[in-house]
C-alpha cells in the first residue's frame, strides 16, 4: 500500500496544469459509445443468516469464457466476498433487451436451493464499474434504497415461490470532455494508475458511469421459443414488472425451465464522477449523531468536574497542609489522617497478576493506537467504501506494526513493577500472542460452522496460513524489537518508598467490583447511539460512512475513560483500599460488558430475523471479539491515566 501511495503522489508532482486530482483507491474510467462493459457478481448475502455463499452456487447463467474470480484484498477474503465475472454485457449507450440462456429442468436439489435461498431473503449483489446495483422500493409510501435484488418472492397468496428471472437496468452516465480536471486514469480494474496527459485529454472523452440501478422481475416465458435463441439474441422487453402476479410470474418448481433475460437502458445525468457515491452514503439521522456527541460532552463537563475538584480543593488543600507543617506535627497529623495518605507506602506495592496487567496494557496500546490511526485515515477519505476491503486491510497492516509499540509498553510497565528487564523476552511473546490468539481460536471455531455450511465466509486453509505468516514474520518480531527497546528505556521511578509490610485494608460494606462496575456505564453512554448505527452497518448490509462522527465520538470515549479511571482511583485511595491496579484498568475496561450485553440486546430486539444456530454463533464470536478489543483498549487508557495521576499526587507528599 505504501508503494503505491508514494507513486501516487509522485505522478501527481509531476503532473502539470492541475486543476483538481481525485483521492487514491478510486480511479475514473471513461467509455467510449458502444465500448463492452462487464458487470461482476458479488457472494449472495441474507440479513436473515449473515452466511454469504457464492452465486454460482445457483442455476444462474454462466459467462460464456467460464468464471473467472477477481482478484480480492486481505479484507475481501475476510469479510466472505467472492466477486466473479458474470454473462451481463452491456456496451455504452447501446439501449437493448437481451437473452441469456435457459436452464436444463430444474431438479429436487435446485429446486430445494432456490426455495431456501427465497425464504432467507437472499440479495443477489452486482457491480458495475466499481458500483454496486442499487434498487428502490415503496413500503408504506416511502421510497426506500437498498444495495442488490432479492433471489426470488414468495407470493402471500399462493405460497409459491418465484425467481427473478429479468432485470431491467437503468445506467446513469455522466458525458466527460476531457477538460477542467486532471485525470488518475487507470489500466485496468487492478488500479495500476497513470497520469493522462493534455495531449490525451481529447482522447480521454467519453461517459461516466455515475449510478447502476436495477428493477428485479419473474416473467415466465414460453420454453419452446426461448430453446432456439442464443445468448445474447434479442429479447421480448417487459413493459411494467408485474407486482405479484402468479399466472405472468416464473414459479420455482421441479421440471420447469428458467429463462434468464435482461434489458438495460442508458440515462444522462448531472451526477458527476466524483459525487457518484452520495446516492449510497446518505447521511441519516444527523440530529441523532449530534444528539450523541452532546450527551458524551455532558458526561465529560460532569466528571470534569469532580476531577476538577478532587485536584484543587481536595488534594491541593491536603497537600498544602501536610507540607506547611513540621515534623513533629505531621508525626502527630499521621495519627490523624484517614483517606489517600495513609496509603503512602503501600500505593505502589506490586499489584496481583503483574505479567498479565502488563500484557493487556501492551495489546491495549496496540488495539487503541490501530483504531485511532484507521478512523483518522477513513476521516480523511483514503478509505473509501469505492475500495472494498481497504478498512479492515488498513487495521490489520496497522495492528502488525504497531506491535512494536506494544512489547515497548509492555516491557517497561514490567520494569517499572518489577524493577528489572528479567523475563521481558517471555513478556514480549505473551504481548505478541495474547489478543491475536483469542482472536485466532475464536475464528477457528466460527470458520468450522462456516465449513459446514459451505459458506464463502469461511477462511480458506490458504488464508490461514497467509495470516499465520503475517503474525509470526511481522507482529512477533516488532514486538521483541518493542521489548528490547523497552529494556533499554529507562524504568518509571516510584516517588515513595514501598513498606515491606502490607497495611490492612479496611472491610467495607459493599464490594468494590460492584463500584467498577458500575462506571463502565458512564463510557457506555458516550458510544451507544454510534454503536447502533455500527452494527446496522456490519449486520444490515448498511453502508456506514460517518467517520467525522466516528473520530469524534472515539476521542471524547477516550477523554471519559480517563477521568472515570482517575475519579474511581481516588475513591478507593480515600478509603484507604491501595489495590487499586485492576480497578484502575476495569474502571474503564467495564464499558466492555455494556458493549457485550448491547450487542445481545441488537441480536434480540433488532435482529429479530436471524435464523439458525450458525447465524447466532456467528454474531455472538465476532461481538465478542469486538468487546475483547475495547476491554484491553478502553482499559489500558483508564490504567495509564490512573497511575500517573496516582504518581503525580504521591509524588507532592514530602516524606523521610
Amino acid at each position: 500500500m505504501a508503494p503505491s501511495l508514494l507513486i501516487f503522489f509522485l505522478l501527481l508532482l509531476a503532473s502539470s496544469g492541475c486543476d483538481a486530482f481525485y483521492l487514491p483507491g478510486s480511479y475514473m474510467h471513461t467509455y467510449s459509445p458502444n465500448e463492452p462493459i462487464i458487470a461482476k457478481v458479488n457472494s449472495l448475502t441474507s440479513i436473515e443468516t449473515e452466511l454469504p455463499f457464492s452465486y454460482y452456487t445457483l442455476p444462474y447463467c454462466k459467462p460464456p469464457g467460464g468464471i473467472k474470480k477477481s482478484a480480492e484484498n486481505l479484507g475481501e477474503l475476510l469479510m466472505g466476498d467472492q466477486i466473479d465475472n458474470s454473462p451481463y454485457r452491456f456496451r455504452m449507450n447501446v439501449n437493448e433487451s437481451l437473452f441469456l440462456c435457459i436452464t436444463t429442468p430444474l431438479n429436487d436439489h435446485e429446486v430445494k436451493l432456490l426455495k431456501q435461498r427465497t425464504r432467507d431473503l437472499y440479495q443477489v449483489n452486482m457491480i458495475l464499474d466499481n458500483l454496486p446495483v442499487m434498487r428502490f422500493a415503496n413500503q408504506n409510501g416511502l421510497n426506500i434504497q437498498w444495495t442488490g435484488f432479492p433471489v426470488g418472492y414468495t407470493s402471500p397468496q399462493t405460497n409459491e415461490d418465484y425467481i427473478i428471472n429479468h432485470l431491467k437496468f437503468k445506467v446513469l452516465v455522466h458525458e466527460y470532455e476531457g477538460s477542467g480536471v486532471q485525470i488518475i486514469g487507470s489500466t485496468g480494474e487492478e488500479g495500476l494508475s497513470v497520469v493522462i496527459s493534455e495531449a490525451d485529454k481529447g482522447k480521454a472523452s467519453g461517459y461516466e458511469i455515475v449510478g447502476f440501478e436495477v428493477i428485479p422481475c419473474s416473467v415466465k416465458r414460453d420454453p419452446a421459443a426461448m430453446s432456439d435463441l442464443k445468448m445474447y439474441d434479442k429479447a421480448d422487453p417487459v413493459a411494467n414488472c408485474p407486482p405479484v402476479q402468479p399466472e405472468k410470474s416464473q414459479v420455482i418448481r421441479e421440471q420447469e425451465r428458467v429463462s434468464f433475460t435482461y434489458e438495460v437502458q442508458f440515462v444522462k445525468s448531472d451526477i458527476r464522477w466524483p459525487s457518484r457515491w452520495d446516492a449510497y452514503l446518505k447521511m441519516e439521522g444527523a440530529r441523532v449523531h449530534w444528539f450523541s456527541i452532546l450527551n458524551s460532552l455532558m458526561v465529560i463537563f460532569f466528571l470534569a468536574g469532580i476531577v476538577f475538584v478532587i485536584f484543587l480543593r481536595t488534594v491541593r488543600r491536603d497537600l498544602t497542609r501536610y507540607e506547611e507543617l513540621d515534623k513533629e506535627a505531621q508525626a502527630q497529623m499521621n495519627e490523624e489522617l484517614s483517606g489517600w495518605k495513609l496509603v503512602v507506602g503501600d500505593v505502589f506495592r506490586e499489584p496481583n497478576f503483574p505479567k498479565l496487567l502488563c500484557v493487556m496494557l501492551g495489546d491495549g496500546v496496540q488495539i487503541a493506537g490501530m483504531a485511532i490511526v484507521t478512523i483518522v485515515f477513513a476521516t480523511l477519505g483514503f478509505m473509501s467504501p469505492a475500495s472494498r476491503g481497504m478498512l479492515l486491510t488498513g487495521m490489520i497492516i496497522l495492528y502488525l506494526f504497531l506491535g512494536i509499540i506494544a512489547g515497548y509498553v509492555g516491557v517497561r510497565a514490567w520494569r517499572t513493577i518489577k524493577g528489572t528487564s528479567q523475563g521481558w523476552r517471555s513478556l514480549s511473546w505473551s504481548v505478541a500472542c495474547f489478543f491475536p490468539g483469542i482472536v485466532f481460536i475464536i475464528l477457528t471455531l466460527l470458520n468450522f460452522m462456516l465449513w459446514s455450511s459451505r459458506s464463502t465466509g469461511a477462511i480458506p486453509i490458504s488464508l490461514y496460513f497467509l495470516l499465520l505468516s503475517l503474525w509470526f514474520c511481522i507482529s512477533v518480531p516488532l514486538t521483541l524489537l518493542g521489548g528490547f527497546l523497552g529494556t533499554r528505556a529507562e524504568a518509571i521511578q516510584y516517588p515513595v518508598r514501598t513498606n515491606q509490610i502490607p497495611r490492612e485494608i479496611p472491610a467495607r460494606k459493599y464490594p468494590s467490583w460492584l463500584l467498577v462496575l458500575g462506571a463502565g456505564t458512564l463510557p457506555f453512554g458516550t458510544l451507544f447511539i454510534e454503536l447502533f448505527f455500527i452494527l446496522s452497518s456490519i449486520w444490515l448490509g448498511r453502508f456506514y460512512y460517518v467517520f467525522g462522527f466516528l473520530l469524534v465520538v472515539l476521542l471524547l470515549l477516550v477523554i471519559v475513560c480517563a477521568e472515570v479511571s482517575v475519579v474511581l482511583t481516588y475513591m478507593h485511595l480515600c478509603v484507604e483500599d491501595w489495590q487499586w491496579w485492576w480497578k484502575a484498568f476495569f474502571a474503564s475496561g467495564s464499558v466492555a460488558l455494556y458493549v457485550f450485553l448491547y450487542s445481545i440486546n441488537y441480536l434480540v430486539f433488532d435482529l429479530q430475523s436471524l435464523s439458525g444456530l450458525v447465524s447466532a454463533m456467528l454474531y455472538l464470536g465476532y461481538s465478542l471479539i469486538m468487546a475483547v478489543a475495547i476491554l484491553l483498549s478502553t482499559g489500558t487508557i483508564g490504567f495509564l491515566t490512573s497511575f500517573y495521576f496516582v504518581h503525580y499526587l504521591f509524588s507532592s507528599v514530602k516524606i523521610d
